[in-house]
C-alpha cells in the first residue's frame, strides 16, 4: 500500500488539529473564510480521527498557506487520487519543503520523485553539478523561485508540461538555457518556476519533459 495514503489513516494528534486551526484562523484573518464557516470548520476539525479528516476543512485553501505536514500529507494524497491530478494547477501546489538550500563543492546532488520544491530554494555549485527533476515534485507555492550559483559547475532542471518557467539568470563566460519554449504551453494561470541567479564559467539548463521520458 502506498506510504502517502497509509499516513492519511494514521490518528491525529491534539497537536497536529491545533496547527490546522491556526492555518484556519489565518484565512478567516485573510477573508478566505467568514465567521461562520470558521466555526463550522473548526467544529469539524476538532471532530476529526484520522488525517484523511482534514482534507475538507483545508481542501479549498491556497497552496501558499503553510500547512503542516499532517495537512500536506493529506492534500497531495487527494491531488494524487483526482483523476486530473498530473495536470491540474492545484493538484501541484501544496506541501512543506524538507529543506531551502543546497551547496555542492567537487560532487553532485540529485533532486526526484516525489518531493517539495521550495517557495525560495537556493542552490551553490562550485565545480560540482545538479539535477533537478519536478515533474514529480510538488511546489510549495503556486510561484517558486530556484536562485542559483554556479561557478565552474553546471545545473540541470527537469520540468513537466503543467508548469511555467521564467529563465532569468546572468552568465559570466556561461550561460542560462531555457529549453522548454518548443516543449507544449502550459495554461496561462499554471504554477510558475522562476530560475534566477549567475553562471560564472558554468551553466545552467532548463528544459520540458513529459513524466516518463
Amino acid at each position: 500500500m502506498d506510504e502517502t495514503r497509509d499516513q492519511r489513516a494514521m490518528r491525529a494528534s491534539d497537536a497536529d488539529r491545533e496547527q490546522v486551526a491556526d492555518v484556519l484562523r489565518q484565512a478567516a484573518s485573510d477573508g478566505r473564510l467568514s465567521l461562520s464557516e470558521l466555526e463550522e470548520r473548526i467544529e469539524a476539525l476538532y471532530a476529526a480521527k484520522t488525517y484523511a479528516d482534514f482534507e475538507p476543512v483545508v481542501r479549498d485553501l491556497p497552496g501558499d498557506l503553510p500547512l503542516p505536514p499532517s495537512a500536506a500529507i493529506v492534500r497531495r494524497a487527494s491531488a494524487a487520487a483526482a483523476p486530473s491530478s498530473s495536470t491540474s494547477p492545484s493538484a501541484r501546489v501544496g506541501g512543506v519543503a524538507s529543506a531551502r538550500s543546497a551547496k555542492v563543492v567537487f560532487s553532485g546532488i540529485q533532486r526526484r520523485g516525489d518531493w517539495v520544491v521550495p517557495q525560495h530554494y537556493s542552490i551553490k555549485a562550485v565545480l560540482g553539478g545538479a539535477d533537478l527533476d519536478l515533474r514529480e515534485a510538488s511546489l510549495e507555492a503556486a510561484e517558486v523561485e530556484i536562485n542559483i550559483k554556479a561557478v565552474f559547475g553546471g545545473v540541470n532542471i527537469v520540468v513537466p508540461p503543467d508548469i511555467r518557467v521564467q529563465v532569468d539568470g546572468d552568465g559570466v563566460f556561461g550561460a542560462f538555457n531555457d529549453d522548454t519554449s518548443g516543449a507544449g504551453r502550459p495554461d496561462p494561470g499554471a504554477p510558475l518556476v522562476r530560475v534566477t541567479g549567475k553562471a560564472v564559467f558554468g551553466g545552467v539548463n532548463v528544459q520540458r519533459k513529459p513524466v516518463g521520458h
